[in-house]
């Protein structure tokens, strides 16, 4: 932020909502008074043609309505407003205005008036020219040196140069390579054009090479016809800056040089004649205009420069001399002499500010008044100091950046899942196979006490469950409404999603008398799914490949109590032993032991037991709640799983790794066909044809090749995200049963599910293995260390996908280790000694120091040959599959 400010001279704003650009304002004495004074020409987009003369009465006085001497409506955008001798016969000056598809030359006239209201101002049209091509600039000069009158070049979109000889005219010639039009200037000094090309570099055409080359109305004729017509176009010189430019000046203040002053994206340079870079600067600011203006010593250029950060900055050559702060952003600033002030800064900015202004600060007659000195009382001071600080300490505990009360207070959000099925499945395009899958409606109330705006309801769940409707908007809700939305969800592929919860999200803004736009604030509310959505009553099954037993301290209950929608009438007794059956095929067990105080979930799919185990435990505290009883606890004793685990996580890998290279395959095949449409169109350009040498099979096949490659990516990401899917199923199970395992509390269950549920989404840039090593990683070497050498490693930074999953599952394994041993999950640097906890049966220790020695490339299976505990799980004598269990 500058210390100065410009100091307003006069301003206004021109009309509503009205655009403007750099070539829309141009300072001279259009009327032709020989005073010196100049007048503001203002042209806007919406074909609006303003002419000022400001004369305020004391510095900063508002636009009266007797400064602005015309407004004319010209229909057309006005693109560029210039003044010249633009008229034959006559050397006074003359408008001219550039549209999109015309050019356009006025003289501007005043008469005297006869009253108090002053002059009276009009422009007449002295010809004009219907443009063949759509126009993007122009420029002006005394073309091949002419004497008294000026000649118009005007640049069309598609980098043709049109010459206008006044009245007439002249030629049109296509500037080679040309893609995009760039800013244009001519220099008299040279007798050329310069221009900067959209391969980003500066060029300078000669005029006379411009007027002998070949006509471009005869572009598209023969090539002999070409070469009878006129020469080549040949570039003068050409200077490679490296980036787009924003404007072109060309300026000379003695007879001996002149400088071409181009603004870039980042820098501006200034350049000889010969195109040789005198200097160039690189601005701190994205620049909108600049404006070489005067010499003050000799040698040295002044430039004006404005840039997006309402700042106008003024260089001597590099050398930055004054800043100072504008009320916009300018996109064209001029210096003119207005009403006898010569040197007034004229700035336009894209919505209509105009303002002219000038440089200097104002005497500040304020002093700052004397401060009354009293005696400090260190011993009060601390007192107020600690009870402050104690104040800020419950305030950041309690609460968060704003009273939470008063948040939900202006907004209260819930959802109902309704207790039936929608009569219609309201299921589309699903991919389960021949199961009817059913829909069932969630009604979402938002309940404001205040006034909201811009209120966003978004609505996500876990796939494959998809909604008939995810986004709902509502401009504005009066005080004490009331909203109500609803919408189906249904079970849309084939495999079980990771979560039955969902979460409706609520975002909006709180007018407020500071800010009346209102403050973002986003509110949340999460829902639960019936489990009836994606699972079917199925028939028990003797055998599975995975089991898990949860151990709870109160009697088992019957299953029919607790999952009463999934009695199966062929079954005379449900009450120990229950099938479940998902939609996507597979089958889940769960049988209730009565001779002990355990439950068995078994299944041939080690993900597929999460969701039964999570909805066994949930049903489980909920019953016993409603019984009164809140010492009910359930535990885990068993081995821990991971081996299963692991060979979902390297089944993700390897699919994460096929991608890879099956995108890198199709990117060499699409190299490989690129090239030979190359080659084909250069043959079937050539005049002399020749022989295709089996070009065309080569495309076809490579083109068979391109698809079919394509396809295989499309069918390895479904894979990989189903895999996904799965992994985040089994990751959710492994986090309940290290939970349950060593009796973590819910925070300590909170930082573990975010090391190992850290993304939403898997992608080749930054995928599962490497986020959830480096969280891992960091709680090894953080709470879970073994000593302060461990907390001094640093982490890498940078995350890439590994070469294997071995040292993910090497840091799994010892996560799980030092859990056992006693090691405490924590955030907080201050983290108490690691407490003394009871292994699990049957599971001893692991030698850290012999799995650390150990390669990274070995598997982790490999590590623990007499930790066997950790893969297989030990049959429990007192439950069989379904032998064994009665009444």
């Amino acid at each position: 932020m500058s210390l100065f400010k410009a100091r307003d001279w006069w301003s206004t704003v021109l009309g509503e909502k009205e655009e403007f650009d750099q070539g829309c304002l141009c300072l001279a004495d259009v009327d032709n008074t020989g005073n010196g004074q100049d007048k503001i020409i203002v042209g806007s987009f919406m074909g609006y043609l303003r002419i000022f003369n400001p004369h305020p009465v004391k510095t900063g006085d508002g636009a009266q309505a007797e400064d602005m001497l015309l407004e004319v409506h010209l229909r057309d955008p006005i693109l560029q407003v210039e003044v010249g001798k633009f008229v034959s016969g006559t050397e006074m000056l003359h408008l001219a205005v550039l549209h999109s598809r015309k050019l356009c030359v006025y003289s501007v006239s005043g008469t005297l008036g006869n009253v108090e209201h002053g002059n009276q101002y009009q422009i007449k049209l002295m010809y004009e020219h219907n443009l063949q091509r759509t126009a993007c600039n122009m420029t002006y000069g005394s073309f091949g040196g002419v004497k008294g009158r000026d000649l118009i070049c005007i640049q069309s979109m598609d980098g043709m140069l049109m010459v206008f000889e006044q009245e007439s005219y002249a030629f049109g010639r296509f500037l080679p390579g040309s893609l995009l039009p760039g800013p244009l200037a001519y220099s008299s000094r040279t007798d050329s054009f310069i221009t900067v090309s959209s391969c980003r570099q500066v060029e300078s055409y000669k005029y006379q090479v411009l007027a002998f080359a070949t006509d471009a109305d005869k572009r598209q004729e023969t090539e002999q016809q070409k070469l009878g017509s006129g020469k080549r176009l040949v570039v003068d010189w050409t200077l490679n800056i490296g980036e787009q430019a924003l404007d072109i000046c060309i300026v000379s203040f003695n007879q001996s040089a002149s400088s071409v002053f181009v603004l870039g994206e980042r820098n501006f340079f200034c350049l000889k004649d010969n195109g040789q870079i005198r200097f160039m600067k690189k601005l701190d600011c994205s620049p909108s205009c600049f404006l070489p203006y005067c010499s003050v010593s000799e040698g040295t250029i002044n430039t004006l420069i404005g840039n997006h950060n309402h700042m106008l900055h003024i260089y001597q050559d590099v050398t930055l001399k004054w800043a100072t702060q504008l009320p916009h952003i300018p996109v064209a600033v001029r210096v003119g002499c207005l009403h006898d002030l010569k040197g007034v800064i004229v700035t336009l900015s894209d919505d209509g500010h105009l303002q002219c202004s000038y440089l200097g600060t104002d005497p500040s007659f304020f002093q700052a008044p004397k401060v009354e000195s009293r005696e400090l009382h260190y011993e009060e001071l601390d007192i107020e100091l600690k009870e402050l600080q104690k104040i800020i300490k419950d305030v950041n505990k309690s609460q968060g950046i704003w009273p939470m009360t008063e948040r939900e207070d202006d907004l209260k959000v819930s959802a109902m899942v309704s207790p039936k099925f929608d009569s219609v499945s309201q299921a589309a395009d699903v991919e389960v196979g021949t199961d009817l899958v059913p829909s069932v409606t969630v009604k979402v109330t938002l309940q404001n006490r205040l006034a909201l705006q811009k209120a966003k309801l978004s609505v996500y769940v876990q796939p494959p469950l998809v909604l008939t409707c995810d986004q709902f908007t509502f401009e504005f809700m009066a005080p004490e409404m009331s909203r109500t939305v609803a919408f189906s969800v249904y079970l849309k592929g084939s495999y079980t999603p990771s979560e039955l919860e969902g979460n409706a999200v609520v975002s909006y803004s709180r007018p407020s008398d500071i800010n009346p736009d209102g403050i973002p604030r986003v509110i949340q509310c999460k829902f639960r799914l019936p489990l009836k959505l994606i699972c079917l009553p199925g028939q028990p099954s003797k055998t599975a490949s995975h089991k898990l037993t949860i151990d709870t301290n109160k009697s088992p209950v019957s299953l029919l109590s607790l999952f009463p929608g999934f009695a199966n009438q062929s079954e005379d007794d449900q009450v120990n032993v229950m099938g479940f059956r998902f939609l996507g095929g597979s089958r889940v067990t769960l049988l209730a032991s009565k001779t002990s105080q355990r439950y068995r979930i078994q299944s041939e799919q080690f993900e597929d037991l999460w969701l039964i185990t999570n909805e066994l435990i949930i049903r489980l505290q909920e019953y016993f709640e409603k019984q009164g009883i809140k010492d009910f606890a359930c535990s885990f004793s068993g081995s821990m799983p991971l081996q299963e685990y692991f060979e979902l996580i390297d089944h993700h890998f390897e699919l994460r790794i096929n991608g890879e290279k099956l995108e890198e395959l199709l990117s060499e095949r699409a190299v490989q066909f690129r090239a030979i449409q190359r080659r084909l169109l250069t043959r079937f350009k050539d005049k002399t044809p020749a022989p295709l040498q089996h070009l065309d099979t080569l495309l076809d096949g490579t083109y068979k090749q391109v698809i079919a490659l394509a396809d295989a990516v499309e069918e390895n990401q479904d894979s990989l995200f189903q895999s996904f899917t799965r992994l985040k199923s089994a990751t959710h199970l492994v986090i309940l049963l290290i939970g349950l395992w060593q009796k973590l509390s819910t925070d300590q269950i909170a930082i573990l599910e975010a090391a190992f549920l850290p993304l939403q989404q898997d992608t080749q840039e930054l995928g599962w293995e490497e986020t959830v090593d480096a969280a891992i990683s960091h709680l090894l070497k953080t709470c879970l260390s073994k000593s302060s050498k461990e907390q001094a490693l640093n982490l890498s930074s940078q995350l890439n996908i590994p070469k294997d999953t071995s040292r993910l599952k090497k840091h799994i394994t010892l996560l799980c280790d030092r859990l056992a041993k006693g090691g405490r999950l924590c955030l907080s640097t201050d983290a108490a000694a690691p407490q003394t906890m009871v292994m699990p049966g049957g599971c001893t220790t692991i030698p850290e120091s012999d799995l650390e020695e150990r390669s990274i490339e070995q598997d982790s299976t490999e590590l623990f040959t007499n930790h066997k505990h950790l893969i297989v799980e030990t049959p429990l004598p007192e439950v069989s599959p379904l032998q064994g269990v009665s009444e």
